[in-house]
């Protein structure tokens, strides 16, 4: 790694305390966050200070009108110093005592109704004031009260709060209200909800916090805090932390250690070193967050042992424009692969393309697609028993990563297609399903191999490697099976792992932040893994059985009592699929009461969970010698 000099700068150190101010979801004025108008005289307006300083009240006005005046009719001028990261509440002065236990002041022009509005006004510095903010708007009477997130009359008996992602005041009332739940600032609670009065939860960045000399200057970091590296960390599970935004100073390096985690609401920059390990979890979570890359940020993912090197593992890409070749140096060029799903046929059921080229090498100068599958080796030079390294350096992927669906209605079976993680961590895969279950099934399968390539295994090479060595989760049971290894998947899929789905129809499916984790355990699985401990998952009303054989087979099966199944074919996202191929040594298998499809996975009722219940259990070998 290229050494960083641990300088800085006094030309970047004035840079950066400017850019403060312009970005990061800085709150840019005063705004009103709470809004009460109750029964009787319960009436107040709260404002909230997430400036980063502390502001002079004086500067301040509360307006009135009423009825569709024009503003201001009524006016209550402030005083005093309302510090940052503060409310300040003006309430009715008769109004319930547990509003007047929070107020600031108290005033008569707090008498407002539904029909009336209510605005914050600021001075523009000439003794002018101007409207900031508002809740209503003048020159138009609503009748009872204005609409707002998709709430008839909701200024009118209810209790408006402002959304914790809104960082700066709103004159546009039409805007700010919204027509639902989603394009509103506002929250709508019941009538005389008090519930968040004197306090504004925000995401906001309104503190800064510096990692400096070991320690944090202002504290460990919060979602409405700017967290500065300037000084080596590493996050552990013991000191993982959330902040509104990150900064990685020059000659600094942040490390994501396995089973930490770092969750930033908004913005990344790193001008430093940013590294996330194996298991270790890196999130953003706005959308329309940025990460802008001026140093170097990578993520190094090591897999578990591999009893020769052409065994295989399935990625995907973190990173912006990281190659084939850079993300697999050492794997040889005939070893890399995607798979072109607008290729794969398979008219007899055999889930094996009829035409063989739905494998395609990867060429090392192609750039790695986020969100689509590349399966490689180790190098030729791998000690059996080792494990496998990737690093994938560059801009870390974040927002919406759309990929596409291949879905062909000639294909028998499944029309599967490969896929992956796109982001530094992992994701929910039932969250990702829930999300996109008109375009995927409902099951994922992972390549966990643990037997070397053979001329009896089905496939369109001279000798293919055995169907069985997939391990499954089902979203609709809940859990999943284990493949060649020990490990029964959980509902995380983890960074940089691809797998595949089935493809319901031909179109894009979107990973999107709200899937990605943030959190000490879901990152700890990565296929593929063989010959490990099996990781706890929730086994309430799920039976798994076992076949093994002394001479190295190991197949599963699951039988869960779910709630949403019944004891028919409930389609893949309750009842996942065994992939059989020919001359297969072994396996286990279940069907359905009305089907004869061979599951790996079947979700039953929960209503027949009892000892009458009768599960058909299949069973098929190829082994034709004495085997324990």
């Amino acid at each position: 790694m290229k050494k960083i000099t641990l300088t800085k700068s006094i030309t970047f150190f004035i840079a950066f305390i400017s850019g403060l101010n312009l970005g990061f979801g800085q709150m840019s004025d005063l705004i009103i966050s709470e809004y009460g108008e109750g029964t009787s005289n319960n009436k107040y307006i709260e404002i909230f200070n997430g400036t980063g300083s502390d502001i002079n009240l004086a500067n301040y006005r509360i307006w009135r009108v009423s009825n569709g005046g024009i503003w201001p009719e009524a006016i209550i001028s402030l005083t005093g110093t309302l510090s940052n990261g503060n409310t300040y509440i003006i309430a009715n002065n008769s109004a319930n005592p547990i509003i007047l236990a929070a107020e600031n002041l108290v005033s008569g022009v707090v008498s407002w109704n539904g029909n009336d509005a209510v605005g914050l006004a600021k001075d523009d510095g000439t003794g002018t004031f101007i409207l900031i903010d508002s809740v209503g708007t003048d020159g138009t009477d609503p009748g009872i009260g204005w609409d707002v997130a998709g709430t008839t009359n909701a200024t009118r008996d209810y209790t408006l709060v402002r959304k914790n992602n809104i960082c700066s005041p709103n004159t546009n009332w039409i805007d700010s209200s919204g027509t639902t739940m989603d394009n509103s600032e506002w929250i709508v609670l019941a009538s005389d909800d008090w519930s968040d009065l004197g306090t504004h939860a925000t995401f906001c960045c309104i503190f800064i916090s510096t990692w400096s000399s070991g320690a944090w200057d202002n504290g460990t970091p919060s979602s409405s805090t700017i967290a500065i590296i300037d000084d080596d960390f590493i996050a552990t599970s013991l000191n993982s932390f959330t902040a509104c935004s990150l900064i990685v100073n020059s000659g600094n390096e942040l490390i994501v250690a396995n089973g930490g985690y770092i969750e930033i609401i908004n913005d990344v920059t790193v001008n430093g070193n940013l590294i996330v390990q194996t298991q270790g979890n890196f999130k953003q979570t706005d959308d329309l967050s940025t990460f802008t890359l001026n140093g170097t940020s990578s993520l190094i993912k090591q897999t578990a042992t591999k009893n020769a090197w052409y065994y295989y593992t399935y990625w995907s890409s973190p990173v912006v424009d990281e190659t084939v070749a850079g993300a697999f140096p050492d794997a040889p060029g005939d070893r890399r692969f995607r798979f072109n799903a607008t290729n794969y046929l398979d008219t007899d059921g055999n889930d094996i393309d009829d035409d063989g080229n739905d494998w395609t090498i990867a060429p090392g100068g192609e750039v790695m697609t986020p969100g689509v599958g590349y399966a490689a080796t180790e190098s030729r030079f791998h000690m059996p028993g080792g494990t496998g390294t990737a690093s994938f350096e560059g801009q870390f992927n974040t927002g919406n990563i759309t990929t596409d669906i291949s879905y062909n209605a000639a294909n028998v079976g499944e029309s599967w297609n490969f896929i992956g993680n796109p982001y530094p961590g992992a994701i929910d895969f039932e969250a990702f399903h829930a999300e996109n279950s008109a375009v995927i099934g409902g099951v994922a399968y992972f390549w966990s191999q643990a037997s070397p390539p053979d001329t009896g295994n089905a496939g369109n090479q001279q000798q293919n490697f055995s169907q069985n060595d997939y391990a499954m989760y089902a979203v609709g049971a809940g859990s999943g099976v284990a493949g060649g290894g020990l490990d029964i998947p959980n509902q995380y899929i983890p960074s940089a792992q691809g797998f595949f789905i089935e493809g319901l129809d031909n179109q894009p499916v979107t990973f999107t932040n709200a899937m990605r984790m943030a959190d000490a355990t879901s990152n700890s699985l990565f296929f593929k893994n063989v010959n490990t401990k099996s990781k706890s998952t929730t086994n309430s009303n799920k039976l798994w059985v076992n076949l093994t054989s002394d001479n190295g087979v190991f197949n599963q099966i699951l039988v869960a009592y779910v709630d949403g199944a019944t004891n028919n074919d409930d389609g893949s996202s309750y009842d996942a699929k065994r992939i059989l191929a020919t001359n297969f040594p072994a396996t286990l298998f279940t069907n359905s009461e009305n089907s004869e499809k061979k599951l790996a996975i079947q979700s039953r009722a929960t209503r027949s969970l009892n000892t009458d219940d009768v599960v058909k259990l299949g069973f098929i070998t190829n082994i034709d010698v004495a085997t324990l």
